[in-house]
């Protein structure tokens, strides 16, 4: 506090006379640049007392330090509780991505089985996203292909339809489902009401982990039947019977004792950090996923997890149950604060003995084995990008390659994609697509499109970071194409005043062959790379990344615009009257051209909806 005033210190000093109006509340203080940009998140028990302890640089790290004399504006929300303030942190930390934060860096919603509601004979099927009132949700499951495992199994045992409503209602037959001993069959009448409902209570009590039960009371019926000669029934409740023991059997620690709970084990190696999350429902494991927080090296690991578990509940109510490997710094509040969120108790506990310590044992594993399949492939990635940089001629190895691509049929819904590779592989949470809005291009003008695509994607890279501090702009810029496209993206550089970025164009070879690609850069004569390359190989998967990605989002353009129809132009016209519409007249085509009187005929169009129609497709009068 003695040293003297400089520039770099000015954040001192301003957060000096912040705190002394703070108040001695619990509650949440969020540090900013002189950008606006958050530098930091954090919670506090006294909010003067925690932002105070930032003055004394002299005791932090030097990391920290620099966020200190960076702070321009601090700012402060108060809470009733220390467990309010940790729930409200993580969903701002979540919201903001803080650079000073350990972040969780993941924006997958995770799969559910829903036993969907409001039908006679509910389905079964996997869901994401929002729930419904009326559905039942069970989950959540680590994968999809931990949902469609337990989803075969349960058609297996439970015989519940999965088709839609449309389907159902239009069936006059059973479906290769029935034949297959998937499907009971209520759409034609294979089963009575009373036994489907049944097998929706059976299937929903192996969910929540009733399976025991389910298994005897099967077992019991198929020794009934075999009693009474009914060896065809006997026969379909053993198969019934071997499907949920299959599941049962893959479970590779005994866990009957757990219900509701999730296990979380931390592994570490340096700066890197592997989370890794088990997910068991009614003593079922559900699978499990690892994850990568970003942190700083002086991160302790308590930290790290107290951190990642606030941010990963965020979205969903946490289990009654979770076991941790390591012990966080604040585990009471913790606890509070996710029992506030789910509205019951939650126990969070560091086993130390017994089954659950055998579970957190297996979950640290994994975290161990996982890190270090990521350190591996990291260290390969690492030795590509620095091939990248001998290759090019760049003058530092790439932490950033964007790659563009464009993606039309004969120019029509014409898309462009943005993809984007670096020390840990493709940064998906970066790709972009661009809808080509230029209207004067020749169609199939790639050039033109490659064009607009650059112009945007700098244009708005000038405007939001003009100082290149965020780490927004790439080292290399690659074109799928030949000189062409290399001089339509140095032409937007140069109308953009650009001049530092290192831009390079792949094209296929002669008769389009891969492995005789092309390279074209500014200054320098077309090159090819030997076939059996590292960096070819490299490159070539940039390329067709970006090429899949912008074709995808071609192929939803597209099947977006099929499913349109004229009619979805005029306002003020539902679906109701749009199928009278369609109805009456045979395509939306023919209601367009339509005369005012003939509009007016049509059932449920009185005469000022029939005006309105009239005008929007003879706009001259």
């Amino acid at each position: 506090m003695d040293s003297p005033e400089t520039p770099e210190r000015a954040g001192l000093t301003i957060l000096a006379g912040f705190v002394r109006n703070f108040p001695q509340k619990p509650g949440v203080y969020r540090m900013s640049n002189a950008a606006g940009d958050v530098l930091y998140v954090g919670k506090a028990k006294n909010l003067k007392k925690r932002v105070s302890s930032y003055l004394h640089v002299e005791r932090m790290p030097e990391r920290l330090q620099r966020m200190v004399f960076d702070t321009h504006v601090c700012e402060v929300i108060t809470t009733h509780t220390e467990a309010e303030a940790l729930l409200l942190e993580s969903n701002l930390i979540k919201q903001l991505k803080p650079r000073y934060n350990i972040l969780l860096r993941d924006d997958k919603s995770f799969p559910y089985i829903m036993i969907a509601g409001g039908h006679a004979y509910p389905r079964i099927l996997k869901h994401r996203g929002a729930r419904t009132k009326g559905n039942e949700y069970f989950g959540p499951f680590a994968s999809a292909g931990a949902v469609n495992g337990t989803l075969a199994t349960l058609q297996k045992v439970f015989l519940l339809r999965s088709c839609a409503d449309a389907v159902f209602s239009n069936r006059t037959r059973p479906c290769l489902l029935f034949q297959i001993k998937r499907c009971s069959a209520p759409c034609v009448g294979r089963i009575a009401d009373d036994d489907y409902a049944e097998l929706v209570r059976e299937a929903r009590a192996f969910l929540t982990g009733d399976s025991r039960a389910v298994q005897t009371e099967l077992a019991r019926r198929m020794d009934a039947a075999s009693g009474a000669l009914q060896f065809e029934a006997a026969a379909s409740f053993r198969d019934r019977i071997r499907a949920m023991t299959a599941v049962q059997a893959h479970q590779d620690i005994n866990v009957r004792s757990l219900g509701e709970a999730d296990v979380i084990a931390l592994h570490r190696a340096g700066v890197q950090s592997c989370v890794q999350v088990f997910f068991f429902r009614g003593g079922q494991n559900f699978g499990n996923r690892a994850y990568f927080p970003s942190h700083a090296i002086d991160d302790q690991d308590g930290e790290i997890l107290e951190a990642f578990i606030g941010q990963f509940y965020d979205s969903f109510a946490p289990p009654r149950e979770i076991l941790l490997n390591v012990v966080p710094p604040s585990l009471d509040i913790l606890a509070e604060a996710l029992s506030l969120k789910a509205g019951r108790a939650v126990c969070i506990s560091v086993p130390q003995r017994g089954g659950r310590r055998k579970l957190i044992d297996h979950a640290a594993t994994n975290a161990r084995e996982a890190l270090s399949r990521r350190m591996a492939e990291n260290t390969a990635q690492r030795k590509l990008l620095e091939g990248v940089a001998e290759v090019f001629a760049l003058a530092a190895t790439p932490e950033r390659i964007e790659v563009y691509d464009n993606s039309h049929i004969s120019g029509a819904h014409m898309v462009g994609a943005m993809i984007v590779a670096g020390p840990t592989g493709a940064a998906k949470n970066a790709y972009r697509k661009f809808n080509i809005k230029t209207t004067d291009l020749a169609p199939g003008d790639d050039y033109g499109a490659m064009r607009e695509v650059l112009t945007r994607r700098f244009a708005r890279a000038q405007k939001e970071d003009p100082e290149r501090k965020l780490g927004q702009w790439p080292d290399l810029v690659l074109l799928d194409g030949g000189q062409g496209q290399l001089n339509a993206g140095l032409k937007v550089f140069a109308e953009l005043g650009i001049g530092d970025l290192s831009v390079a164009a792949i094209a296929k070879g002669p008769d389009r062959n891969a492995g005789r690609e092309q390279f074209f850069m500014p200054g320098r004569t077309a090159f090819t790379l030997p076939p059996n390359h590292p960096v070819l190989y490299f490159l070539q998967r940039l390329r067709d990344e970006a090429h899949r990605f912008a074709i995808t989002a071609h192929r939803a353009k597209r099947s977006k615009a099929i499913g349109q129809s004229l009619l979805d132009e005029v306002a003020g016209i539902g679906g109701a009257r749009k199928k009278a519409l369609l109805r009456h007249f045979g395509s939306a085509k023919d209601v367009a051209a339509a005369g005012l009187q003939d509009l007016s005929a049509v059932p449920g169009i009185n005469a000022a909806t029939a005006k309105k129609i009239y005008e929007h497709f003879h706009p001259e009068g």
